[in-house]
């Protein structure tokens, strides 16, 4: 895989375009790519290109946490318009890919337009000598075979990153039981957030283009509630596109840990950002359900701090009459021992033993039937509140 831009990380230009409806979004996109000096700034006709959705579990589009599968049609025509072979391809966090495009409405798009999906399911190794935290990566093999990636994320929140944007998408390239393992391996936000950095800079995407036109709020990235944004963001710097998501989102981007762990290692340069289209003032939802606490998401780490993180950090917490007690939590949960489990039998929901839980919302996050949220104890409000 290969990059036609050279100085990408240099480039912090992200265009912001108004897009209220789906059926706009191929005009939206055009707009936007002009904003940006066209297509030909980022490929060659012929060049084969991989589009990398946000599928998560490859919900219904009608739940709003995966790439709409319209927004998907409108930029797949306008790449195959400028003479790109296409395929695309994700790593769900639960099934398989091939069932995620199916249900999510992505296959028949695909179909329609005639290209084929990327292999997600074998991994290759690959060198990534100037990591910041991490000097390799297993990447879906899909990805070693194409000329160059279109990032395509959704515009939501993340009870652990606090949004989903650029960066965070780029984890379903890596394929298998990889993505656990890392959540196990790496418990503090901050490194989980260099991690991510590192994989978005060794995958080096053409273009990130954002799902902005109905969002997700509150519980997300899969159980919150759908919102309207009616936005759509390119830009060829993952790091600036979602320095201006935090923003929208009325969201300090410092609170982030994929945007901290970018400028603290100087890999990003929030002051250089320029946003082209819209102004961005004028697109701000105040009142974006997000967590805005300068709290960590998972908390103080090693031995002595365990039982001061079991009262003030956040938590996922089971809502029975929600539980249908399929067991997918206890399944996903990558903590050893596991946090979570039947210990009353299958007549009760899993019970959580909060000492042995890492914090990473795993089970938040595949629950499906938004039985679980997040929730932060009493001391942990306090403190937050008064800013300690």
């Amino acid at each position: 895989m290969k990059n036609l831009i050279p100085n990408q990380s240099l480039d912090h230009r992200v265009v912001l375009v108004k897009c209220h409806s789906y059926a706009d979004a191929f005009h939206a996109l055009s707009e936007g790519m002009a904003l940006l000096g066209g297509l030909d700034q980022f490929i060659h006709p012929g060049e084969r290109l991989l589009l990398k959705p946000n599928l998560l579990l490859g919900d219904a589009p009608e739940r709003g946490s995966t790439t709409h599968p319209d927004f998907f049609k409108a930029v797949a025509q306008l790449f195959q318009s400028a003479g790109a072979r296409l395929c695309y391809g994700d790593s769900p966090g639960i099934g398989t890919p091939q069932g995620a495009v199916r249900t999510s409405g992505l296959a028949e798009v695909a179909d329609e337009l005639g290209f084929d999906l990327a292999n997600f399911l074998d991994s290759v190794e690959v060198s990534n000598p100037e990591g910041i935290l991490l000097k390799q990566f297993e990447l879906a093999q899909g990805i070693l075979e194409v000329d160059g990636l279109i990032n395509l994320p959704k515009f939501k929140t993340h009870a652990l990153m606090r949004m989903t944007g650029a960066v965070k998408n780029l984890f379903g390239c890596l394929p298998g039981v990889q993505k656990a393992a890392f959540h196990a391996r790496l418990q503090d936000d901050m490194r989980f957030g260099e991690m991510l950095v590192d994989l978005a800079e060794l995958i080096a995407p053409r273009l990130h283009i954002m799902d902005g036109v109905i969002g997700m709020e509150g519980n997300g990235p899969r159980s919150g509630e759908k919102r309207q944004v009616g936005v759509i963001l390119i830009s060829a710097n993952p790091h600036a596109l979602d320095t201006c998501v935090a923003r929208l989102m009325n969201l300090d981007p410092m609170l982030v840990p994929t945007l901290r762990a970018a400028h603290q290692h100087g890999r990003f340069f929030p002051d250089q950002v320029r946003v082209l289209g819209e102004k961005i003032d004028n697109c701000i939802l105040d009142d974006f359900d997000v967590n805005r606490s300068p709290a960590s998401t998972t908390g103080p780490q090693g031995f002595y701090m365990s039982l001061f993180k079991q009262w003030v950090t956040p938590r996922p917490v089971i809502h029975p009459e929600q539980c249908t007690r399929c067991g997918r939590c206890v399944q996903v949960c990558p903590a050893e021992p596991k946090a979570l489990g039947f210990w009353d039998g299958r007549d009760h929901s899993p019970i959580y033993h909060y000492q042995d839980c890492i914090r990473c919302y795993c089970c938040q996050e595949m629950c499906p039937e938004e039985a679980i949220s997040v929730h932060t104890p009493f001391l942990g409000r306090v403190l937050n509140a008064i800013k300690i």
